[in-house]
C-alpha cells in the first residue's frame, strides 16, 4: 500500500481494528495469544498482542489475555519462556524481562479503561512477579536475563534491552501499587538501582558473551525504557542512525544482515518520539505499511538483498506492535505516552570526592 503519515489526532478506526481482528483471529478461547494460529506463545509477546486490542476497543478479550496469565503464573510468580497449546516447552528457564512485562500491560489496560476492579484482580500476579524478577538483581543493579530450572541464575549475565524493558515494567508496577494504595518504597530503590547501571555502568551488561550492540534494540530501548531523556536521546538515535535505519523500508533488527523488521522498526517509532524526533517517527512508521496484508496481519520482516519476506509469518505481536506505534503517534488513547515519558527521574551518580575536585577544574 501506499505510505500511511499519521499525526496527533488521526487514528484511523477502521485501519487498525483489521490489525486488531487478526489478532483475535489468532487468540485461543483461553484468552491465549500465540505467534500464529498453531505457534508458540511467549509471555512478553502475548503482552504486546494484548495491548494492540486494549487500543482499538477490545478490552474484554485483552482482559481475559492477562487473566490467561495469571491463571498460568506459577508458584514463585514468573511463567516459562514459552508455551505450545498451553504446555510449557523450554521450561529450562525462566526469563524476567518477560515475566515483568505483565505489569506494563495490565498498567497500559488501566490507562485506558480505568477499570480498577481488573487492577485489584491482576495485582497478586503483578506483587508476585516483580519480586521474582527483583530476587534477581545484582548488587550493582542489573537483573539477570534468566533463572535456570534449579532457581540459579543463567550465567549471571544481563543484557541492556532486557533491562531497559524492565526499567519501564518497574515503573508501570510501581504507578500500579500507588494507584492501589500498596508500598512501592522497595520497588522504587530497585529501579532507580537498574536505571543508573544501565545509564553509568555499561561494565554490568554482557560481561560472559559477546557484545549485544549489533542488535538495534541495544540501540534504542533505553530510550524507551527512560533511561536517556532530552538531548541524550537525540544523540543517541543520531550516533547510530546510518547503522541501522534503511529509508523505505524500516529498521534492522540487526547492523550485520540484510534484514528489517516491522515491529522493531514500530518500537523505534516511539523511541524517536520519546527522544522529541517526531518528523523521524512519523516517516519511519509510514513505511511499515509495505508489509501489511489483506488481513490487517504485517509480515514479520523483510531480507532487502533477496527482496523477499522473511520469516513467512505474520505474527501477533507485530499487529500488535503497529497498533502500539500508531496510538503514541496520534495519542488516540490515554496510554499513548506510555513508552514516550517517565515519571521517575534517574539519580545521578555521586563521584569521589577527588573526581570530583578533578571534574571541577575542567
Amino acid at each position: 500500500m501506499d505510505n500511511l503519515l499519521l499525526t496527533k489526532g488521526l487514528f484511523p478506526q477502521l485501519f487498525f481494528n483489521q490489525s486488531a481482528e487478526f489478532i483475535l483471529s489468532i487468540q485461543q478461547p483461553d484468552g491465549s495469544i500465540p505467534w500464529f494460529e498453531g505457534g508458540k506463545l511467549d509471555p512478553w509477546d502475548h503482552i504486546e498482542a494484548a495491548m494492540g486490542l486494549s487500543i482499538t476497543g477490545y478490552h474484554e478479550q485483552a482482559e481475559q489475555a492477562y487473566y490467561w496469565l495469571k491463571e498460568q503464573q506459577l508458584d514463585d510468580g514468573s511463567w516459562y519462556a514459552n508455551y505450545v497449546d498451553g504446555v510449557p516447552v523450554d521450561s529450562d528457564k525462566k526469563e524476567t524481562n518477560f515475566v515483568a512485562y505483565i505489569a506494563t500491560g495490565v498498567w497500559h489496560h488501566f490507562l485506558i479503561t480505568e477499570n480498577r476492579a481488573f487492577l485489584s484482580d491482576l495485582w497478586p500476579a503483578i506483587e508476585k512477579a516483580i519480586n521474582f524478577v527483583l530476587r534477581q538483581q545484582a548488587p550493582t543493579g542489573e537483573i539477570y536475563w534468566a533463572v535456570k530450572a534449579d532457581g540459579n541464575p543463567e550465567r549471571e549475565d544481563a543484557l541492556i534491552t532486557g533491562c531497559s524493558s524492565l526499567l519501564k515494567s518497574l515503573e508501570c508496577a510501581i504507578h500500579i501499587a500507588e494507584a492501589l494504595g500498596r508500598v512501592s518504597s522497595h520497588w522504587r530503590k530497585s529501579w532507580h538501582k537498574l536505571a543508573r547501571a544501565l545509564k553509568y555502568q555499561p561494565e554490568c551488561f554482557d560481561r560472559t558473551w559477546e557484545s549485544k550492540e549489533r542488535f538495534s534494540m541495544d540501540w534504542f530501548y533505553p530510550i524507551l525504557g527512560g533511561v536517556f531523556r532530552g538531548q541524550e536521546a537525540k544523540d543517541r538515535i543520531d550516533e547510530r542512525w546510518d547503522t541501522f535505519v534503511r529509508k523505505d523500508m524500516g529498521c534492522c533488527c540487526v547492523s550485520d544482515e540484510p534484514w528489517v523488521t516491522i515491529a522493531e522498526s514500530c518500537e523505534l517509532t516511539m523511541a524517536l518520539l520519546a527522544a522529541g524526533e517526531r518528523k523521524k517517527a512519523m516517516t519511519v512508521y509510514s513505511w511499515l505499511h509495505n508489509w501489511r496484508e489483506d488481513d490487517g496481519g504485517y509480515w514479520t520482516g523483510y531480507q532487502y538483498r533477496d527482496k523477499v519476506v522473511w520469516p513467512i509469518e505474520k505474527t501477533s505481536w507485530t499487529a500488535g506492535a503497529i497498533i502500539l506505534a500508531a496510538d503514541a503517534l496520534t495519542e488516540h488513547t490515554a496510554a499513548s505516552k506510555l513508552f514516550l515519558e517517565s515519571q521517575l527521574d534517574i539519580d545521578p551518580v555521586e563521584l569521589p570526592a577527588t573526581e570530583r575536585a578533578t571534574a571541577a577544574t575542567h
